[in-house]
């Protein structure tokens, strides 16, 4: 690890102590090896909130960190004969001058250290419903500290949520961390841009294309450029498959004259990246294909716009809506003497049979990253409505304030299936496009235009 990134976790766990006060500790695991059959396990990844303060990406390792700055590491010791097996371990005595923390111990002295390390203290943070079985660990390091008060010791009397700490520090992207999320989706652009021009060239040639070739040409793209691993298992939805949202790279044909719905992106360094391209598996759109999706990225457009510092997270989903129903309604997908004005379709959420979704999320460790949705200093405040499709009693809080250094995608789509009253022509159409978006002073830096999103631009770069 280089100074520079020492120094960032080290900086990280300072304020987290900060906010943990005096008598506070910490206890953050990383997340657990997954078996998938038998001898086989699942290939490991650190736990989001464990590697965002340590950066540290062995199993077996657990961070302890009290309210006066004091970070103890439990790691897996040196093992010579297990690292042939398994790889390289750091060991407790390599890793504080390696990862910057004061002390570490082997793991295997948890059970026999933690409680020492609770004692005397007024309040234990954990993170809450996030590692199956750590309450009852934490239980059981208490009760151990209990079982000591005869002779003087104090047990902590408060459990504290650490997510809410870690959830607001995360939201906000330093320097370090924009920058890996720009070169992921540098990465993951290039695979889109590759998968594309694939499909032409499969179909020209008069080649069958499946689902799984193109998945292929993302996995090769995003591992030969240093990623990890796919940030979420990739969605390469051929024709109607593109209407099912969570639809998963299958073995459907691609075929010539439908449309393909790829939302892929590489994991780097800990950080994902998010895009989603709708394209012509042969490379020219047809009259309605491209009806719909200049309607879709219109839409974008204008949740773009909608993004920047000051405004409302909700803001651009609304401004995609407001752009999609009337849309829906010029194009003919809903029926004006039906369903009325742009405003009534609004109102009534006519337009949920074609969009069913928001219009973006959080972005970070995590592809729907951590980070509360309504503003913190305006909970207080909140209104109920009557759904008008469900009938359910929703309760409205005032949704979060953009700041810099958020980051968000920014992604509507429509996804037309067959029924009555839905034109031919628009059946079996699913489009999406989805960007990741950096909250600037001014407005916000899209990330991930490496791969083109505009039609023309699009059936350019597949004719090539």
């Amino acid at each position: 690890m280089t100074t520079d990134l020492k120094n960032l976790y080290a900086d990280r766990r300072a304020q987290v102590a900060r906010r943990l006060g005096a008598g506070g500790i910490a206890i953050i695991p990383t997340a657990p090896e997954q078996q998938r059959n038998r001898d086989s396990d699942f290939q490991f990844r650190a736990d989001s909130y464990f590697y965002y303060l340590t950066g540290f990406n062995e199993p077996n390792a657990w961070l302890v960190l009290t309210g006066e700055g004091h970070a103890t590491l439990f790691c897996a010791p040196k093992d010579l004969e297990r690292e042939i097996w398994d790889g390289f371990r750091l060991g407790p005595d390599a890793a504080p001058p390696t990862l910057g923390v004061q002390s570490a111990h082997p793991v295997a002295e948890l059970g026999t250290r933690l409680p020492r390390l609770l004692e005397n203290r007024s309040t234990v943070w954990y993170p809450f419903a996030t590692h199956k079985g750590l309450e009852a660990k934490i239980d059981g390091w208490l009760s151990s500290v209990r079982a000591r008060v005869r002779y003087g010791a104090l047990c902590p009397e408060t459990q504290r949520d650490l997510c809410v700490v870690l959830d607001e520090m995360r939201l906000i992207k330093d320097e370090h961390e924009k920058e890996v999320m720009r070169r992921a989706s540098a990465i993951s652009a290039g695979a889109h841009v590759r998968a594309m021009q694939l499909s032409a060239r499969m179909l020209r040639a008069g080649e069958e294309v499946r689902e799984y070739h193109l998945d292929a040409e993302l996995l090769h793209e995003f591992r030969r450029h240093g990623s990890q691993y796919p940030a979420y298992g990739s969605i390469v939805a051929a024709g109607a498959n593109a209407c099912v949202l969570h639809y998963r790279a299958d073995a459907a044909p691609v075929r010539s004259g439908e449309l393909v719905l790829i939302d892929a992106g590489c994991e780097l360094d800990g950080y994902a990246s998010d895009i989603t391209r709708t394209f012509p598996a042969n490379g020219k759109f047809t009259g309605p294909q491209r009806a719909l999706y200049d309607l879709v990225l219109a839409s974008q457009d204008a949740a773009i716009a909608a993004t920047k510092a000051g405004a409302r997270f909700t803001d651009p989903h609304e401004a995609t809506v407001k752009v999609l129903a009337q849309g829906m309604l010029d194009v003919g997908l809903l029926d004006k003497n039906k369903v009325g004005t742009v405003d009534d379709v609004i109102e009534s959420r006519a337009y949920f049979a074609y969009y069913m979704h928001r219009t973006g999320h959080w972005l970070g460790m995590d592809v729907h990253d951590c980070g509360s949705y309504v503003e913190a200093s305006e909970l207080g405040n909140s209104s109920e409505r009557k759904d008008p499709l469900s009938g359910e009693t929703i309760t409205n809080r005032p949704s979060r304030i953009l700041r810099p250094g958020m980051v968000l995608t920014i992604e509507p789509g429509l996804y037309v299936r067959p029924g009555e009253g839905v034109p031919e022509a628009f059946h079996n159409i699913g489009i999406r496009i989805e960007d990741d978006a950096i909250v600037t002073e001014t407005g916000c830096e899209l990330i991930t235009r490496g791969v083109p999103v505009k039609a023309d631009e699009i059936e350019a770069l597949m004719r090539g």
